[in-house]
């Protein structure tokens, strides 16, 4: 017998070596140094020593049956804690996955096959381009569009399911084919798209519980788990305070939003505002006040309803929100929004001259970023109307409007949803941006103050120096809520404003006007003008001579137009030498040209 070795392929530093080496002298180094490091150990008074071994290991805590799949409706099989589930296969992982003869095409061991022919999400504000679905998405729609059997496998063949079912039944689960109304999937989310959509989070940044696919897309399973239920809806995280939107979306206001901060709870009144939420409170809902993620009812944005204003007043009806704007759109005068629907559109240019006519509730708010906050005074907007579009005094587009007027410029402008005039008048304007603008010769201080610097009749706190809102006019009839809802008065009036000729004057027929101007020292005529004559004595309305927002610049001149004169025509007629006119003699002092309810002024003088 030899007293050596022969080893082979004995991996050293990563290298392979041949060799041998001498049997005896390796069994005596080993014994020595067995008894060297081993020795001390086993010695009586070194066991002795040392503290008693520790007790068994006690067993590990119960599993939490929310983090199995066995606990979940994805459990196809015959153990499945949900009403659909195979009467006969007691495998779990079968209906995704197979050991054997699996897809070679698709990762994760696939058992199943795809669908095609989706119709993706679109919107003019979506940045991503959507195709058809890829990756980890293709897989969920195999079973949650519907158009392949729940047992339908590649092996083994179709597994029978209780109750003879074989499509996954109606219901939020079943997308179907038209994903048009679903949060879209399949995209590329990358630096690009963030910078590019500016409300996005970077994504180096994005929560580790959502992740992107091995090609940077945003699929189904950034949002869902299908092993995990722990959350609910097999979601990768809560979507209490809108945890989940905002782990992606970083939208422009909403920390300060009302509906991100409130905590109004539904009264219990009507229908329920979220029939398919579990939180109790505005804030806890967040984004799920107003979308949803699948089957939405309105596709473009997955709003709950397909009728805009319907997503709005499932809260703002007084059962959710204490005011009642829903009752304020059901008077005779009102910002129509239920007249509408798909028309508004976040994107639309108001100076390209393209916008169809329409009005809806986000033409004047931002949900995202509306709240509480007041306006320093006006022009300056309030919490209720930032972050809207709108258009300047100049007629350019804003992204987020500074001044309240800029939101109305969008539809009473230049853009004009308006076009007859309610009163015929000498010079003729509807475009409020001219009517209102600071180079006219008179105009109600509405984009800044006026220029007469003699206005008697004003009363606290108005004085020469204010500036108006459009609202101080145009609002509610009712002192709550605020804002151009609905109201009782014609043209959407805060007050009664009675144009028609031969009108008895009392504190009610011009209501509005006397809400600035002290009634009693325009009936002593303490502003130079006879007005007691002309309004309590002949009955003449204020609108006769008057033309409340303006007169633009380019059409009159401080000579005939200052104190707003623009005559009804319907009222006022030239005298017998044809002029039809005001003249301004300086403070206090005029004289007219016309002929009004038959009496000639050629000129009357005061």
């Amino acid at each position: 017998m030899s007293n050596s070795i022969n080893i082979k392929n004995i991996s050293v530093y990563g290298q392979y070596q041949c060799g041998t080496i001498k049997k005896w002298p390796l069994i005596i180094l080993m014994t020595m140094l067995c008894v060297v490091l081993c020795g001390p150990v086993l010695h009586p008074a070194y066991v002795s020593a040392q503290p008693p071994p520790p007790g068994p290991i006690p067993p590990p805590p119960p599993p939490d049956p929310s983090a199995s799949i066995k606990m979940t409706k994805h459990n196809l099989s015959i153990s499945g804690p949900g009403w659909i589930k195979s009467s006969t296969e007691d495998r779990i992982c079968v209906f995704c996955h197979t050991p054997h003869l699996a897809r070679v095409d698709s990762p994760y061991l696939w058992n199943r096959q795809d669908t095609t022919g989706h119709i993706p999400y679109q919107s003019t504000t979506l940045y991503a381009s959507i195709g058809q679905p890829t990756g980890a998405s293709k897989m969920c729609l195999s079973c949650h569009d519907g158009t392949i059997a729940l047992g339908a496998l590649l092996f083994p063949p179709e597994i029978p399911f209780t109750g003879g079912i074989r499509f996954i039944p109606e219901g939020p689960s079943k997308l179907g084919t038209d994903l048009s109304d679903d949060h879209p999937v399949s995209f590329v989310y990358n630096s690009t798209l963030a910078n590019n959509n500016g409300e996005l989070i970077q994504p180096s940044a994005l929560p580790p519980q959502i992740r992107l696919d091995n090609n940077a897309e945003m699929q189904c399973n950034s949002c869902h788990d299908p092993h995990f239920d722990i959350h609910g809806k097999f979601l990768v995280m809560s979507d209490s305070y809108s945890a989940l939107c905002t782990a992606c979306h970083d939208k422009n206001g909403w920390g300060i939003s009302t509906h991100s901060t409130s905590n109004a709870v539904w009264n219990g009144l009507g229908a329920d505002p979220w029939p398919v939420s579990s939180y109790d409170t505005v804030s806890e809902n967040g984004c799920k006040n107003c979308h949803v993620s699948h089957n939405a009812g309105g596709h473009e944005r997955l709003l709950n309803y397909q009728f805009e204003e319907d997503t709005c007043l499932a809260c703002h009806n007084g059962n959710v929100a204490a005011t009642d704007i829903e009752l304020q759109l059901s008077k005779q005068y009102r910002h129509p929004v239920q007249n509408y629907t798909g028309i508004h559109d976040p994107a639309e240019d108001f100076t390209s001259g393209s916008v169809t006519e329409h009005v809806e509730c986000t033409d004047c708010h931002n949900p995202h970023w509306s709240n509480d906050n007041t306006s320093s005074g006006a022009p300056l907007i309030s919490g209720v109307s930032e972050g809207v579009t709108g258009i300047n005094a100049a007629g350019q587009n804003v992204s987020t409007v500074s001044n309240q007027y800029e939101i109305c410029f969008k539809c009473h402008a230049d853009n004009n949803v308006i076009d007859v005039m309610s009163i015929d008048r000498q010079i003729q304007q509807l475009n409020t941006r001219l009517e209102f603008d600071s180079s006219n010769p008179s105009y109600h201080p509405v984009e800044s103050q006026g220029i007469n610097v003699n206005v008697p009749s004003l009363l606290p706190p108005y004085t020469e120096s204010s500036i108006i809102f459009c609202t101080d006019c145009h609002s509610s009839d009712s002192s709550e809520p605020s804002g151009p809802h609905g109201s009782i008065y014609e043209h959407l009036l805060s007050d009664n404003y009675v144009t028609l000729d031969f009108t008895s004057e009392s504190p009610l027929t011009y209501e509005l006007c006397y809400k600035c101007h002290d009634r009693n020292s325009l009936l002593a005529d303490q502003s130079g003008f006879s007005h007691n004559n002309h309004v309590v004595n002949e009955s003449t309305p204020c609108a006769a001579c008057h033309d409340a927002h303006g007169i633009d610049f380019i059409q009159g001149n401080s000579q005939n137009n200052s104190h707003l004169i623009n005559f009804d025509i319907t009222i006022v007629q030239a005298d017998s030498q044809g002029r039809l006119r005001f003249e301004d003699n300086g403070t206090f002092s005029g004289q007219c040209f016309l002929r009004c309810h038959n009496a000639a002024h050629e000129p009357l003088s005061y």
